[in-house]
């Protein structure tokens, strides 16, 4: 009961400092609060009508009743569960409630939020201006990833940080596709579940340019189901020391409007067993970095075009 009052009488402060700062500043845009309740939220909402871009941190579902009031949001942070710092939990019912509030956003991201399919689905069905979405360190239930093919103007999926991605993703049909979407970023996650980063490239499978750093687990076997997305033009690959020469030849050898790889600090891809027919796919890139490693022996840039002939001379096997 202790407990109770102190985190009440600080959301007190907090929600004060708030009004304060909303009614001294009514033309903010953008704002990062951390701690306030639902009164704190709807302070804000009130006095800064032009408010643009908000950021809560410790944010709960409760929190977010306010968040309808804010009628011109368009990017829009939560920050639920932090471990070692805070355990707010934003769920299902704080996700519906800013899906049907927040209407005109274009950008969301949820860190160490809860939920599942309906709560994401609820997202895609009111958000449909949504055009970006990240999700970092998710503590979501099974079977929330099909939610995102509700996203129908999402143009942007980033996963950041994820223990996992989804660990029952269910069947294929039921999984859907997200049409609009054009980059998949994945940073410092890991991919150890094949059935779910499989289910995760089936979901991505029109995206343009794809994006992995720092992904423990991304071996070849992993790799191998994103053959799928096959209109994959630009592959970054950056930290992924699991994945071999091999494994990236079979991939990009089918991806025919691939024209832009960057790989740096990949140290099972090696130049020694670059083959023939990577030499060739090089030669005819817009733009190259190849840095796999340290020891590496080709140019770390290859940048523009009119490469054609003249660039195979670059990947010849030394």
């Amino acid at each position: 009961m202790r407990f109770a009052r102190i985190v009440c009488c600080l959301w007190r402060l907090f929600d004060r400092g708030v009004k304060m700062l909303a009614c001294g500043c009514p033309n903010l845009r953008k704002l990062a609060v951390t701690g306030v309740s639902e009164l704190g939220v709807l302070s804000v909402a009130e006095e800064c009508l032009t408010l643009q871009e908000l950021e809560l941190h410790m944010c709960n579902d409760d929190a977010l009743r306010g968040i309808a009031a804010c009628t011109n949001l368009q990017v829009l942070r939560l920050v639920g569960n932090v471990d070692g710092l805070y355990g707010s939990v934003v769920s299902d019912i704080g996700l519906t409630i800013l899906a049907q509030g927040c209407k005109r956003l274009v950008k969301l991201e949820l860190y160490g939020c809860e939920g599942s399919f309906d709560g994401i689905k609820a997202i895609g069905q009111c958000c449909q201006m949504l055009e970006e979405l990240s999700i970092c360190d998710h503590r979501m239930e099974a079977g929330w990833l099909a939610g995102l093919s509700y996203c129908e103007n999402l143009k942007t999926l980033r996963f950041q940080s994820c223990k996992r991605i989804d660990p029952s993703p269910g069947p294929d049909d039921y999984l859907g596709c997200c049409p609009a979407l054009e980059r998949l970023l994945l940073q410092k996650c890991q991919l150890r579940d094949k059935k779910s980063v499989r289910a995760m490239f089936m979901l991505c499978e029109g995206v343009r340019e794809m994006v992995f750093q720092d992904c423990w687990g991304l071996d070849n076997e992993m790799f191998s189901s994103a053959s799928c997305c096959r209109r994959v033009a630009s592959l970054s690959l950056e930290g992924c020391s699991l994945l071999t020469t091999e494994g990236l030849e079979s991939v990009i050898l089918s991806w025919k409007e691939l024209e832009s790889l960057r790989v740096v600090s990949c140290k099972n891809i090696k130049d020694s067993e670059i083959p023939p027919s990577l030499s060739t796919l090089f030669s005819v890139f817009k733009e190259l970095k190849w840095r796999p490693d340290t020891k590496s022996l080709r140019p770390s840039s290859l940048l523009g075009t009119g490469m054609g002939k003249k660039g195979g001379k670059f990947f010849k096997r030394m």
